[in-house]
């Protein structure tokens, strides 16, 4: 039984999409580390009554905290979502030589330091590719550390969880989520992940205004800009998306949002465009929210910049997954958790 609400803590909370998906099933984000400055502000302006941590006045690194400086409260559930440039297909994939893929042992070190009160559950969140780089090795290192900090954890407490499948949103986005949990309190380690498949129709309409226009201009792309040509080649269904991928353009398939990435509005590769009643047009930023789940009330501060905007979706999860998934954790601690 639990005695009383249960609570998280966020390690590279980004601007909330953990934090949200587990409020929605009553556990509380007491305290969250974000450094970025511009992500933090986003977080702020929409989440209120978390602790964001900060050194002198700056948001903190991870790098820079530690449960003694930052007083860090105990909580039930620690969740982060930590880089996964250093280990997805797409990147160098440097692994744990990369020291953004070092970041992982800090996550190690903070659970350490809360001693005999760590968390119950650790839920961490990386691309598919963790599993198998470097034949295994990633996956085995990362598997070493997280049973030496106490924990019950293998290969079946691993998870890809795609939206697409598992709720209304079009978008198909499949990231691997790992959930470990305390020898301490649970005799055992099992999990049921969300596999409930979604069944309604994906309406991309519903996310996204193709019978629209956008006043301002700097959606659109130009007839002379070189990547108009590209795509206007391509364009046969103007309720599809298209995905700039370097030199090719990538036409989707009706209904579906491929999965929105961080450097979308930074340049043409993985912008994805659509054919409104204006002209051709990239995403806007508000539109790539509601693709990720965040709510209706969810909003930009009018100071952080439009390419900023961009990255911070790209780098959020899925706010129904993280539900999904909040929601088989507090079951798993109400019905055994001793």
């Amino acid at each position: 039984m639990i005695d009383k609400p249960l609570k998280a803590g966020a390690l590279f909370s980004g601007i909330g999409g953990f934090c949200l998906g587990f409020e929605q099933v009553g556990i509380k984000t007491a305290w969250a580390v974000e450094n970025n400055p511009s992500a933090v502000i986003t977080y702020e302006h929409n989440i209120k009554n978390v602790r964001v941590i900060k050194t002198e006045g700056n948001p903190a690194s991870i790098l820079d905290v530690s449960v003694k400086n930052a007083s860090l409260e105990p909580v039930d559930v620690l969740h982060a979502g930590f880089p996964c440039q250093s280990f997805s297909q797409a990147g160098d994939r440097k692994g744990f030589d990369d020291p953004r893929g070092k970041l992982f042992y800090e996550i190690i070190r903070i659970v350490q330091e809360f001693k005999d009160q760590k968390p119950s559950v650790i839920v961490l969140e990386n691309s598919p590719h963790i599993r198998n780089g470097e034949g295994g090795s990633w996956f085995i290192e990362l598997t070493k550390e997280i049973k030496k900090a106490g924990y019950w954890f293998r290969d079946t407490n691993c998870a890809e969880l795609d939206p697409y499948l598992l709720t209304p949103l079009p978008q198909k986005r499949n990231r691997l989520f790992m959930v470990a949990f305390s020898i301490n309190h649970f005799k055992n380690g099992k999990i049921n992940f969300p596999d409930q498949k979604d069944k309604s129709a994906k309406n991309l309409a519903d996310y996204i205004d193709f019978s629209g226009t956008q006043d301002d201009d700097s959606y659109y792309l130009p007839e002379e800009n070189r990547y108009h040509k590209m795509i206007s080649n391509e364009l046969e269904d103007k309720t599809c998306i298209y995905q700039l991928r370097k030199f090719l353009v990538r036409v989707k398939e009706p209904g579906v949002c491929p999965t929105l990435t961080a450097n979308m509005g930074l340049g043409g590769h993985n912008v994805p465009f659509i054919h409104d009643a204006k002209g051709l047009r990239k995403l806007t930023e508000f539109e790539c929210l509601r693709l990720q789940g965040f709510p209706a009330g969810y909003t930009f501060p009018d100071d952080v910049l439009r390419a900023k905007r961009y990255i911070q979706v790209g780098n959020s999860i899925a706010v129904p997954v993280a539900a999904q998934l909040a929601q088989a954790v507090k079951e798993k601690i109400e019905k055994e958790r001793l």
